[in-house]
């Protein structure tokens, strides 16, 4: 018989939720938050005096490349969940590529799921692929548990994970709004990009202008115009991840305002980073959709305070160091190695403002995406009834961040030697210091 969870006492903590930043003490029984409040009495196991540290909600983490089965040495579970809780972080949605096989079936997802429960210190959550070909295979997806449903309207980059597109994702999404099953869409149109990318490489430009050029603002407007199209002619719940434009949120906002089920997911890079940082850093930086330039980012910022961002994900996509080699930047692996210090960045590059930014960013990396997701009604917030889940904050003089504090498996961020301002103290899942946890699984309700 298992030994009860200790009961834990925080005292005299700033508090953040989405409506402020509140002092006060909380107290865990069970796992559970059990009371909020000033100078809460009783005996507890643990007590720790916050002496005016944060309290930060455990930041949900939807959008993950773990990379497991199959290519573990891009990253893996065990390096990857424990980054995230290094972060902050306290459950991650793992993607259904670049794990081989992709989890496009019940079977590849239920491979995926018992690694993850034998190796992930946090709570997770898995995806479904889709793909051309397999919309027979949604239902059972969704029985197994799955998140939601992921596709690509462009090359992957993984051939066993086929792009999407036209009728056949019409159709496929008019299958996962009859399951219920939310899709979520890397948003380019392939048709624009390989003829630009085709272009440059006729004329023998393969450079990091050259690549960013090839991916402009108008294929993430069109696809995601067509998405959306799609969403509201099949009634399908719609995520559209990664969005790196303010023209592409435009777009995604007025379908709100017309009745689309639809949301928007910005990365902590489209608002840390712009395209000056890719030419100066070259291969850590590449992703797809690119940087973009200043003004786009300062804009992205706008949209996040703006209620335009309804999600904050990581896009964590490492690879293995020798994929980010070579003069060819085209060929380069395009994944941004951002799990551990994305978010803790963003509530850096917001410290002198917290009172006004942090309860946005709470709503943004936990409650609405637990919401978004239906996660069990016990996550996403610190509230009395709710899972302890959260992380202790410090703030303290800018300092570098250093490649050797990277705890996933390679050691290269475009991160490194920025300063930051905010360390995580310790991260609680249930209670628990991380460390000590073994994640569960979590399926939509």
């Amino acid at each position: 018989m298992s030994e009860p969870d200790p009961s834990l006492l925080l005292r005299n903590g700033n508090i953040v939720t989405p409506a402020g930043i509140t002092r006060g003490d909380v107290a865990v029984e069970g796992g559970r938050v059990v009371s909020i409040g000033q100078r809460l009495a009783g005996a507890y196991d643990v007590e720790m005096d916050l002496d005016g540290q944060y309290l930060f909600p455990g930041i949900i983490d939807s959008h993950v490349h773990f990379n497991e089965p199959g290519r573990a040495e891009w990253e893996g579970i065990e390096t990857g969940s424990r980054a995230l809780a290094a972060g902050g972080g306290t459950c991650f949605f793992d993607m259904p590529l670049n794990s081989e096989p992709p989890a496009i079936d019940a079977a590849a997802f239920l491979e995926k799921k018992a690694l993850a429960e034998a190796r992930s210190c946090t709570d997770f959550a898995l995806w479904g692929g889709l793909v051309p070909g397999n919309a027979d295979k949604l239902e059972e997806l969704k029985d197994a548990g799955a998140i939601g449903l992921k596709a690509f309207l462009c090359d992957s980059g993984i051939a066993s994970f086929p792009s999407i597109d036209g009728e056949p994702l019409r159709e496929a999404m008019r299958v996962a709004s009859q399951l219920d099953l939310l899709v979520a869409v890397h948003a380019e149109d392939e048709t624009l990009t390989a003829r630009l990318t085709a272009e440059a490489r006729a004329r023998r430009e393969t450079s990091i202008r050259a690549y960013l050029d090839s991916r402009p603002i108008q294929a993430e407007v069109d696809a995601i115009s067509r998405a959306i199209e799609y969403a509201d002619q099949t009634g399908c719940r719609l995520h559209v991840v990664h969005v790196s434009s303010w023209e592409g949120l435009a777009v995604i906002e007025n379908a709100k305002r017309c009745g689309v089920d639809v949301t928007a997911e910005t990365c902590p890079h489209y608002l840390l980073l712009n395209e000056a940082d890719v030419l100066r850093l070259g291969a850590p930086a590449k992703c797809s959709p690119p940087l973009r330039n200043e003004a786009h980012r300062t804009l992205l910022w706008n949209a996040l305070f703006g209620d335009q961002i309804d999600t904050v994900g990581s896009d964590h996509s490492p690879s293995s160091p020798d994929l980010k080699t070579g003069e060819d930047f085209f060929a380069l692996w395009g994944g941004i190695a951002g799990i551990q210090h994305g978010f803790t960045q963003l509530l850096s590059a917001t410290a002198d403002t917290l009172n006004e930014h942090w309860p946005k960013l709470a709503a943004v990396c936990s409650e609405n995406v637990a919401r978004r997701f239906r996660l069990p009604a016990v996550k996403g917030s610190i509230s009395e009834g709710g899972d302890a889940d959260f992380a202790v904050l410090a703030l303290h003089p800018p300092e570098p961040i250093r490649a050797e504090s990277l705890v996933n498996r390679h050691p290269f961020s475009p991160y490194v030697g920025r300063s930051h301002r905010v360390r995580v103290v310790e991260t609680f899942i249930r209670g628990k210091p991380a460390a000590a946890q073994r994640g569960q699984f979590l399926r939509p309700e």
